[in-house]
C-alpha cells in the first residue's frame, strides 16, 4: 500500500518521532508504514486520517 505519510508530516516539520507522539506509536512503526514495510492497522489508519483532517483514501492507497 503507498501512502502521503512522509509528505504530510514534512509539511508539518514534524519529525518521525514527533509524529509517533502524536499517534502513540513506536517512531519505528511509522518508519515502517512510510517505508510501506507494513500497513497500518484500521484503528490507527484512522488515527492518521484524524490528526491530519483528510479522508484515510487521501493518505492510503492501492498499489494497483
Amino acid at each position: 500500500m503507498n501512502n502521503r505519510l512522509k509528505v504530510l508530516r514534512a509539511e508539518r516539520d514534524w519529525s518521525q518521532a514527533e509524529l509517533a507522539i502524536h499517534l502513540d506509536v513506536s517512531r519505528q512503526a511509522v518508519n515502517a508504514i512510510e517505508t510501506g514495510k507494513h500497513d497500518p492497522s484500521l484503528p490507527l489508519a484512522f488515527r492518521i486520517a484524524r490528526l491530519f483532517d483528510m479522508p484515510i483514501e487521501e493518505i492510503f492507497h492501492d498499489e494497483a
